[in-house]
């Protein structure tokens, strides 16, 4: 368990923690994306891209990519004293998805990282989610080179609904992120809002 410092005549905080999943196609970011922000070295569960592999991983798009993720990172980052996220970014490629499941056990909500220049890559994640009632936020991973859309207008392409948040990050930038993991436990927390109200 982590406890948080404890300041001069104050007892230490046991804080919170939380569990977020990052998500998304092949070469999205979602390991640079762990990596920008966790405050510990991130555990990373990646493998070199092999010659027996090239049929099934599709690396166009992203030629320079030459490892993936086979199991999952892991990294951790403290928002506040008392609130702690624990960051699992999951394998992109269909034939790891069966760790998907293990990994959103307990899961708070998620981030569906999204790139635009293979926005199908993401439908995946998106229908996982939305099947199994896990509340997420589209991150929109703004590559150098790549084109721009206005937000609305990926919105539309994938076509998610109004109550679904959708925001432009840099995976590379710390600040970005943070701003992406505020909203996955801001989105979430009024999702469970919405449903205690509707229960009681």
């Amino acid at each position: 368990m982590i406890f948080g410092r404890s300041q001069r005549g104050k007892p230490p905080v046991e804080p919170v923690t939380l569990k977020i999943l990052v998500a998304g196609g092949f070469g999205v970011g979602k390991t640079t994306l762990v990596g920008a922000v966790s405050e510990i070295r991130p555990l990373r569960t990646e493998e070199l891209l092999t010659e027996a592999g090239r049929p099934v991983d599709d690396v166009s798009g992203v030629e320079g990519k030459h490892t993936t993720t086979v199991a999952m990172d892991f990294g951790r980052i403290t928002l506040r004293e008392d609130l702690v996220l624990y960051l699992f970014g999951t394998p992109g490629q269909e034939r790891f998805w069966f760790m998907w499941d293990e990994l959103s056990e307990g899961a708070l909500g998620a981030v569906v990282l999204a790139d635009t220049r293979r926005l199908e890559d993401c439908f995946a994640a998106i229908d996982y989610f939305e099947r199994r009632a896990i509340p997420f936020v589209v991150g929109v991973n703004c590559f150098e080179g790549s084109a721009r859309y206005p937000a609305e207008t990926v919105r539309t392409a994938l076509d998610l609904g109004e109550d679904v948040p959708l925001v432009m990050c840099d995976a590379r930038d710390r600040e970005s992120v943070k701003e992406v993991l505020i909203g996955v436990v801001q989105h979430a927390m009024g999702q469970a809002s919405v449903h205690r109200a509707v229960t009681t």
